[in-house]
């Protein structure tokens, strides 16, 4: 452990993988470990993770979705089920336990992955505020994932597109929960001058 952490916020994160035929057995589910694997990359906080899977169902995922809120998970990252087929119903699970509609990760999210798949508009991922969560739906795949949260860069290092985890830790400030740090060679954070906590690392 980084000998700063102990002057830093812990922050509880949600995981919640939502996939049929992964909660049944049928294939490894690869969502939440490649999360995992991203935040404790990106992030220099202590981290407290609370992993679920569950199936394609709209009040499973709402259940879910509530309880993880209860228990203080400041930021919840979802991953499956945003697409047009019958069964993807997490946008619809999401947005009914809202209070506020972040529409504007949704769009960025599309944008990142219209440089890979004309099929990207076919995504339906959002973001929303439940008290003080942050709940954001992210693609199904691994490499998508980290290309959502990270953005994407080109042959000179020069941002293409700009990733949407570095709204994140300024929209968690703005809904009163912990301050999150990030490793800028990651993701860096963008928060407003008065809004940058001042830290001894």
């Amino acid at each position: 452990m980084d000998p700063t952490q102990d002057q830093l916020d812990t922050v509880r994160i949600g995981l919640l993988s939502i996939s049929d035929r992964a909660s049944s057995g049928i294939y490894e589910d690869k969502g939440v470990p490649a999360l995992r694997t991203w935040l404790e990359k990106a992030l220099i906080n202590p981290l407290i993770f609370e992993s679920r899977l569950i199936a394609d169902e709209q009040a499973l995922i709402e259940k879910n979705l509530i309880e993880l809120v209860d228990a203080g998970c400041a930021l919840i990252l979802t991953t499956g089920g945003t697409g047009p087929a019958l069964r993807d119903v997490t946008p619809e699970a999401t947005v009914a336990v809202a209070h506020k509609v972040m529409p504007g990760f949704g769009e960025q999210m599309r944008q990142i992955s219209l440089n890979f798949v004309p099929t990207a508009i076919l995504s339906r991922q959002t973001a929303v505020i439940r008290d003080k969560s942050l709940i954001i739906n992210l693609p199904g795949q691994p490499k998508s994932i980290e290309e959502t949260l990270t953005g994407l860069r080109g042959e000179h290092g020069e941002v293409v597109a700009q990733g949407i985890f570095s709204a994140v830790p300024y929209c968690i400030d703005l809904i009163g929960g912990p301050y999150l740090e990030t490793v800028e060679d990651v993701c860096k954070a963008f928060r407003p001058k008065n809004a940058i906590r001042k830290s001894n690392h």
